[in-house]
């Protein structure tokens, strides 16, 4: 017979642990075994009980950036930024908000790209933060982020060396998230074979590219082939990752996953028609997961205009009202919809707690802060006030 009893700790240590002891009696000898079991080891895969061990590694984190996500800009803020009639205005607004230390120096005239450098170098810093104070899986979780940035840099380098652009101007222009060791030396390459062999197979994006060697030339359809072929690898490989994770932060993160992956779907499917990509190429080109998969990418890969995409989503009510705000054959603003449906489920993320959703969300309504910034700064500086509504989408 096995008799187990638990003991309450008499003291708090750094890691809370119960001590479980368990009695067992043999035939020939009496004598207690002890055995020592961390509680975090035994429910790590229960659902709901994340409340008992989330604090011990995160908890300083989690109330970081909720701390952070309070400086976001309201729409009182972007009311008073769109009132601005130079870019010395906005300077003078934003002094007043967590970007003001960081703009504070620079001197006048300022330039759109200042004040986005210096609002990106503001969230680089947070992200940096919270990334030295992290443990596992949490450190994983954070380098999952900064791979998406990865990707965009390394087509961002092949891109303007096919071009014939200078590699520095490249690498200015580069999202600092996404910087590695070795991306100034993307520019030798001639195809995805040599990409990876050369320069790839050393960095955190190497497992993506099993699907895109090749030995077929770099030219601008191969480029974005290889785009978005890595994202599908990257944002399954991050779906996975969550889903063992488990508990909410698998939840929660299937849900803001499972968007991203359609939303890409969609793009992919509108940005294909009229090209010489065919409807297989397409399809392969879709996430296999999300709201959307598997029916909804059969009937998107034989779309052939905006109107049928639009009928395909319809059918999927969490997108019916994205493109009720869209007009028959509009797809200006179909990137708006998608970035306002997006905040609103970032938003809704900081409402449960003990879990890493928050991390990704604070980091994507950031990102979304500055290209707010950047629309009205651009709109500012060259006197298009008219239109300085038509791209912002309010956080808060």
């Amino acid at each position: 017979p096995l008799f187990i009893c638990s003991l309450p700790p008499t003291h708090y240590t750094h890691k809370i642990q119960f001590t479980i002891f368990s009695l067992r009696l043999e035939k020939k000898f009496s004598k207690f075994r002890f055995r020592s079991v961390s509680v975090e080891d035994s429910i790590s895969t229960m659902y709901g009980f994340e409340a008992l061990t989330f604090n011990i590694h995160s908890g300083y984190l989690e109330a970081i950036v909720r701390g952070h996500r309070s400086g976001l800009l309201t729409a009182a803020d972007y009311n008073n930024l769109c009132q601005c009639e130079t870019l010395d205005d906005i300077k003078m607004h934003l002094s007043a908000t967590e970007y003001g230390p960081y703009l504070q120096n620079e001197p006048s005239p300022l330039h759109t790209t200042t004040i986005v450098e210096k609002c990106t170098v503001k969230l680089v810093d947070e992200f940096n933060h919270m990334l030295c104070q992290a443990t596992e899986p949490l450190s994983t979780f954070l380098e999952y982020i900064r791979y998406g940035h990865m990707i965009d840099n390394v087509v961002l380098i092949v891109t303007g060396t096919l071009h014939e652009r200078d590699v520095q101007e490249l690498l200015e222009k580069c999202h600092p998230l996404g910087m590695f060791d070795s991306i100034a030396s993307l520019a030798v390459a001639q195809n995805m074979r040599e990409l990876y062999r050369l320069v790839l197979v050393d960095t955190p994006l190497a497992p993506y590219f099993s699907e895109c060697i090749t030995s077929e030339d770099l030219d601008d359809m191969n480029i974005e082939i290889m785009r978005n072929t890595l994202y599908k690898a990257y944002l399954e490989d991050f779906y996975r990752f969550c889903q063992k994770l488990g508990g909410a932060t698998a939840e929660i993160m299937s849900d803001l996953l499972s968007f991203e992956a359609d939303r890409r779907a969609v793009n992919i499917t509108i940005n294909s028609i009229g090209t010489e990509l065919t409807r297989d190429d397409r399809r392969k080109l879709y996430s296999n997961f999300g709201l959307l998969y598997p029916y909804g990418h059969e009937e998107l890969a034989i779309c052939e205009d905006i109107d049928q995409v639009r009928g395909v989503m319809e059918k999927y009510p969490p997108y019916q009202s994205i493109f009720s705000k869209l007009s028959y054959g509009e797809s200006q603003m179909l990137d708006k919809a998608f970035y306002e449906e997006e905040v609103k489920r970032l938003c809704l993320s900081f409402e449960q707690q003990f879990h890493y959703g928050v991390f990704f969300s604070y980091i994507r309504l950031r990102e979304q802060e500055i290209r707010n910034l950047m629309w009205i700064s651009e709109c500012v500086s060259q006197n298009q006030k008219t239109r300085v509504h038509d791209s912002v989408v309010f956080i808060f």
